[in-house]
């Protein structure tokens, strides 16, 4: 790609290229391209200058290297990232504030006087059927005021003034929706499905491949615990599925043959093989817009207050107005409290922040499903966590593998990893990772896996059944031994490490000794949360009181709880909550769902499995704790943004109508300075909260 430097300093760079023009999706792959170099930090793209500004750490020559090999044709780019991409969004938005603007300077300037008022007139119409629309309803709400102030002017004969208060009153609308629609576009962006392998099922195996490779007709093998990759016919298997994102249903939905699975919902419990119907992810990304449209999830209480607060004001503006023209007998001093109403600032800059600041998380790689989840984020005093792959590293390893039997390591290392890699649990994929690392290859050896949460994973081998998974799994619940010669092994078992034990026919066979060591920013994490105001920080786990006493000590948590269940947590936290805690859950696992369901938010992690995904109210794709931190310092300062409008608009929407009452300004004035401060404060807000 040939470009030039326009503007540089260490660490940013803004280059032009040298094309005839820029087209929306030629925009949108040369940003896909960039954001995806491991050196980028953020990259912006415009595609009315064709340039780009790139922040970018290491070194230099890679970035400009790695422009000049780059291609447009060249670039593979998934199809629902430009099919649904923000831009055009953006520019006709624009064009409307524009062409309404020029509109109505034209017709200010242009247009004769009598054919002015007569626009104003019929213009008018609208707001007059907005006001008799509520009034007939018996509510007495913004419309009204609005109608009551065009009403008012245009009787007075101050057609100029009715004019302004509705090209401003416009002006507020369209930001509003732009907002709104961007807001919601870029969280039903994230939320989309990035599916990478899927299950093919061909002649009675599972293969693993890339979900692109995946057609029509192809079947497809679902887990417990994983997404479901494309709408499609169950043709086998039963299942109970989550459809919370997509249908907002807070109970799973039961599944069975000839039902029809929708793209991105998840497996809570059994196993589906679905006939794939539809392999694009328009469909899904259709459906999410509507469902966050229409759902009470992006109404925060601050939210939904500041939009009660801006009905109930409207008869106080009304008496205001009353008030003022029986004390003055002055119309032009009661017309300067009716032009201002505190109602249309509360109305639009509440919604407006709450917007913004769920599309700024989105910007850190976290995705809130609605404000009120922002919301509880800030109020929260209690935050729960769950160890393996949240606390501890997403990427375990196994250091060692013992054998208790006349296998071979590598041979029971097969086995497990070919009973493993059906399910998405951090142990799981070491496991498989491990097998590969040795270039252990292998055939689907079992019949139907059979997984139980929390606990492990039960098939059969050659008529045989093996069972993988916890002790108490292995040895209380499937009754499994360990042969008497191979016993004092046993009892040495290296204590550093989580263990894995596989057993057949009820004989142990070898134990899977896997490091799972805490991440570097733990502790760091853990006490920033206590300082940003959590009183009570706890770790839960299903592994040994020895184990979780030396982490908790380590990282300094409040609170530990070992060798638990999923209830267990789901039951602590329901307890917190009815103690007037609001409660924060933070795991990664499939038995962390019902504690994530139970929380006040719900917090997923990267790498975690999809169903905790599909249930959690936030989830944070980005493989650092931290940012915990930044999605609670995020929801501080929307509260204080909203809190900051509130005196605000009250400060100044007071001082013009004090200003108006005392004859200081005219209601015209009123009426422009208020619109102005409306948009002012809105424009406030769309600002990004953490700098």
């Amino acid at each position: 790609m040939k470009f030039v430097i326009k503007h540089e300093i260490k660490g940013r760079i803004r280059v032009h290229l040298l094309l005839p023009g820029m087209s929306f999706r030629e925009a949108d792959v040369l940003l896909y391209f960039l954001e995806h170099l491991k050196q980028v930090q953020t990259a912006k793209v415009y595609e009315q200058t064709a340039d780009a500004a790139v922040v970018y750490s290491g070194e230099r020559e890679a970035l400009i290297r790695a422009l000049r090999q780059f291609r447009f044709e060249n670039a593979a780019v998934p199809q629902e990232i430009l099919e649904n991409s923000g831009r055009g969004l953006n520019v006709r938005y624009r064009e409307r504030l524009i062409k309404k603007t020029v509109y109505y300077l034209c017709r200010k300037w242009l247009l004769p006087y009598p054919a002015r008022c007569l626009y104003i007139v019929c213009r008018s119409l609208l707001y007059f059927k907005r006001g008799f629309g509520c009034l007939l309803k018996r509510r007495i709400e913004v419309p009204v005021l609005d109608m009551t102030a065009i009403g008012v002017s245009m009787l007075r004969g101050e057609f100029g003034t009715a004019g302004s208060v509705m090209f401003l009153l416009g002006i507020g609308d369209i930001l509003e929706e732009w907002t709104h629609k961007k807001s919601v576009e870029d969280l039903a962006r994230s939320m989309s499905l990035n599916v990478g392998k899927v299950w093919l099922k061909q002649d009675g195996q599972e293969i693993s491949v890339d979900a692109s490779e995946i057609i029509p007709g192809d079947q497809v093998v679902v887990h417990m615990g994983s997404m479901i990759p494309f709408d499609g016919v169950v043709v086998e298997g039963e299942a109970m599925v989550s459809q919370a994102s997509l249908t907002g249903e807070g109970l799973p939905v039961k599944k069975d043959m000839d039902g029809y699975v929708y793209a991105g919902t998840a497996v809570e419990e059994g196993e589906l093989t679905i006939r794939v119907r539809e392999v694009s992810g328009s469909t899904r990304y259709e459906k999410i817009i509507t469902l966050i449209e229409e759902s009470e999830k992006l109404k925060s209480a601050v939210e939904s207050e500041a939009e009660h607060l801006a009905d109930r004001l409207v008869p106080y503006t009304f008496l205001g107005t009353g008030l003022a023209w029986l004390f003055t007998r002055n119309v032009t001093r009661a017309l300067s409290v009716l032009m201002v109403d505190f109602s249309c600032a509360l109305k639009l800059a509440m919604p407006i922040t709450v917007l913004s600041a769920i599309r700024e998380a989105n910007a850190f790689r976290i995705t809130v499903k609605g404000g009120k989840y922002l919301e509880a984020m800030a109020d929260a005093s209690t935050i729960v966590f769950d160890k393996t792959g949240t606390l501890t590293k997403a990427q375990p390893t196994v250091k060692e593998i013992l054998s208790f039997g006349e296998n071979s390591t590598d041979e029971m290392l097969k086995v497990a990893a070919c009973l493993e890699e059906h399910f998405p649990h951090s142990m799981a994929k070491a496991v498989v990772r491990a097998a590969k690392d040795r270039h252990l290859e292998h055939e689907e050896m079992h019949s139907r896996v059979d997984y139980i949460v929390a606990h492990g994973i039960a098939s059969y081998i050659d008529e045989k059944r093996v069972v993988i998974g916890s002790s108490h799994f292995v040895f209380e619940d499937e009754g499994c031994n360990v042969r008497e010669e191979y016993r004092e092994r046993f009892e040495q078992l290296p204590v550093e490490y989580s263990h894995l034990y596989l057993a057949i026919e009820d004989k142990l066979e070898a134990v899977i000794c896997i490091e799972d060591p805490v991440r570097e920013e733990a502790g760091e994490v853990i006490q920033a949360l206590k300082r940003e105001g959590f009183g009570k920080v706890v770790m839960m786990t299903g592994d040994s009181e020895r184990t979780a006493a030396a982490i908790a000590s380590r990282i300094g948590v409040d609170e530990y709880y070992s060798e638990v269940l999923p209830e267990d947590k789901a039951e602590f936290v329901r307890r917190e909550k009815r103690e007037g805690n609001k409660v924060v859950m933070v795991g990664d696992g499939i038995n962390d769902s019902p504690a994530l369901s139970a929380s006040d938010v719900g917090i997923a992690v990267s790498g975690g499995a999809a169903i905790a995904r599909e249930i959690a109210d936030i989830t944070i794709s980005a493989d650092d704790l931290r940012e915990l931190l930044t999605l609670r310092r995020l929801s501080k300062a929307m509260l204080r943004r909203i809190r900051q409008n509130y005196r605000v608009i009250l400060g100044v929407n007071g001082c013009l109508i004090l200003l108006g009452v005392g004859g200081v300004i005219q209601p015209t004035t009123s009426a422009l300075l208020h619109n102005a401060s409306t948009i002012g404060i809105s424009l406030r807000s769309m600002n990004n909260l953490l700098e």
